[in-house]
């Protein structure tokens, strides 16, 4: 492991002041521990940021759910307001990792964290233009089952493993970051990148920028709700493909939708063709059938991952039968 320098922030204003190019915050350490472990990530500076003030869970003056970066993923999952109000959200956090792991992770750290892509997380690769821009993408031409099947580019094809942020995308969630020129907030669906000719930048974070809130608008989708998560064994598995779906069922027709992909793209993949098809809808087969197919419009399959294309509308389908309760 690299040597680096430690300091323990105790105000937000400190951790900005001390983070910089060479350095990474530090909170649950879930992920960011790993990728030091195996030379991926190699920080001259670790700012601990885990003291900070930023781990409760709160309402909005709007009836929205505000949720500090440094709750803890099982806290979160458990939370009455959460619970309540955003269930989907909950059955996103309960389906990652392990009970042990989301006692440490953050929702911050959740949101930040990196790729699981073999030929990243593995030093030994010379080739991955996201640990090493420039040097080629071994994924294109190597094993690529859990790679992307929508907005890869010829410099990645890797996909992002959070749940959560799938969820957080389909609520349109908001994100609240502070940095050295202040604070600012950003669409959810505008957090995270695309890899375009820059995949060594997962989000739009400036320099020294630090996480401290997600906030969910106040919303009609906590009854009509879902998260399916489809993975290779029954858990402590990224998804192969995960959709979060979402219903405002108003007269017998859906109102609006809201559904998000996961495991098929760099970001968390939000189908706005499937949610336009969609709106004014009655529910039923016909109807979330089209929409299962317009949600991987444009899909590029690699050798190993075409079957995406099929599990992906299938899983969207019946997320939205679920979601109706026709399931």
């Amino acid at each position: 492991m690299q040597p680096f320098a430690y300091l323990r922030a105790d105000r937000i204003e400190d951790a900005i002041a001390a983070s910089g190019p060479d350095a990474r915050f530090l909170a649950g350490g879930t992920n960011l521990v790993d990728l030091m472990k195996s030379e991926v990530e190699r920080p001259l500076r670790i700012v601990d940021i885990s003291r900070l003030p930023l781990d409760r869970i709160t309402e909005t003056r709007e009836g929205g759910v505000r949720i500090g970066a440094l709750v803890p993923n099982a806290d979160c999952a458990n939370h009455p307001l959460v619970r309540e109000r955003h269930p989907l959200l909950s059955r996103a956090l309960l389906s990652g990792a392990s009970p042990q792991l989301r006692n440490m992770a953050t929702t911050g750290g959740n949101l930040l964290q990196r790729t699981r892509c073999y030929y990243f997380m593995d030093a030994a690769f010379d080739a991955c233009n996201k640990r090493r821009p420039g040097s080629g993408c071994a994924a294109r031409e190597g094993r690529n089952r859990i790679h992307a099947i929508l907005g890869a580019s010829e410099q990645c094809i890797a996909t992002h493993p959070s749940d959560m942020a799938v969820a957080l995308a389909a609520l349109e969630a908001v994100v609240e970051v502070h940095g050295p020129r202040g604070a600012r907030r950003m669409p959810m669906e505008d957090f995270h990148r695309l890899p375009g000719a820059t995949p060594q930048r997962d989000t739009t974070l400036e320099p020294a920028e630090l996480v401290v809130a997600v906030e969910i608008p106040p919303g009609s989708f906590a009854r009509a709700s879902t998260y399916l998560k489809v993975r290779d064994r029954a858990s402590y598995a990224f998804a192969l493909v995960s959709v979060a779906a979402a219903l405002d069922l108003r007269d017998g027709r859906v109102h609006e939708a809201r559904i998000a992909l996961g495991g098929v793209a760099h970001k968390p993949w939000r189908a706005r063709e499937a949610e336009a098809l969609l709106r004014g809808a009655t529910p039923g087969e016909a109807a979330f059938d089209a929409a299962a197919r317009a949600s991987v419009a444009g899909a590029r399959p690699y050798r190993d991952n075409a079957f995406k294309v099929t599990l992906a509308q299938r899983t969207v389908a019946r997320a939205l039968r679920v979601a109706a309760g026709i399931a």
